[in-house]
């Protein structure tokens, strides 16, 4: 589908004020995302605050679920997150986002988080879609 990485934190908001989040369609059900760190994104031990992972996570995976119901606005119901191992100052995050089921009204997908090839944190989430017309909102991002 896209091949190259576009940027989707275009309106102010939380996304691009960190920095942003360049998005890419690899299938109709499969989607990612990427950001770097930067040290506005680490805590105080040093490595990336599980805040910013998260919302990355959500706007990453939002934004596929945004796709994926054709173009249609999306906001998140639910949203687990594993975190597994640390993230450091100047690392890529990779975020590969599958959809696992779409109704008319909700999308069910996961999320794998890398850096440097290795899984950082997994998630699950659940989107609503909402009435285009009705919601006056887009992706998150």
């Amino acid at each position: 589908m896209s091949k190259e990485f576009e940027q989707i934190s275009l309106k102010p908001g939380f996304m691009k004020h960190n920095g942003g989040v360049l998005f890419k369609t690899i299938s109709k059900d499969e989607y990612e995302f990427k950001a770097t760190i930067n040290k506005n994104h680490l805590n105080a031990a040093g490595i990336t605050h599980g805040g910013f992972i998260a919302a990355l996570v959500d706007a990453g995976a939002g934004t596929a679920a945004h796709r994926s119901a054709d173009n249609c606005p999306c906001v998140t119901i639910s949203l687990e997150l594993k975190f597994i191992s640390p993230v450091h100052l100047e690392q890529e995050l990779i975020g590969n986002t599958k959809i696992q089921k779409k109704t008319k009204s909700m999308i069910f997908l996961t999320c794998e988080l890398k850096a440097e090839k290795k899984i950082v944190a997994t998630a699950s989430g659940v989107w609503k879609i909402l009435n285009k017309k009705l919601s006056g909102i887009g992706p998150g991002g």
